[in-house]
């Protein structure tokens, strides 16, 4: 298993939530602004669907309502984009989390599931 499966693996556990891998030829949905070095990183997860992982990841404190705020990429670019929101993806969909410098939050979302 690789370091970075265990490391969500570990996530998961820590937060007493079931693991679903994103695999690296998956996709998600991110915001043009991560890895810019803006925070807070923030990041849900709602269910799959073909070929997608359910994840949007955005930085800054809003999330945009304009339908090109976020393009789709493949978890694979994720190391070099914004590696810091790996361990988190093991998360099942309806969670949630929010990183800063130092911080760390969390959550799961029941309405994530409801879409």
């Amino acid at each position: 298993m690789s370091n970075v499966l265990q490391t969500q693996r570990d996530v998961c556990e820590r937060f007493g939530a079931s693991f679903l891998e994103s695999a690296d030829n998956l996709r998600v949905g991110v915001s043009r602004n991560v890895g810019s070095g803006l925070f807070p990183v923030n990041g849900l997860r709602h269910p799959p669907d073909s070929g997608t992982t359910g994840w949007f990841i955005w930085a800054g404190e809003e999330l945009s309502s304009d339908p090109l705020f976020f393009e789709s990429i493949h978890v694979s670019h994720l190391k070099e984009r914004c590696p810091e929101v790996l361990p988190y993806l093991g998360l099942t969909p309806g969670w949630r989390f929010l990183l800063a410098p130092s911080y760390e939050d969390v959550w799961y979302d029941e309405s994530l599931l409801k879409i």
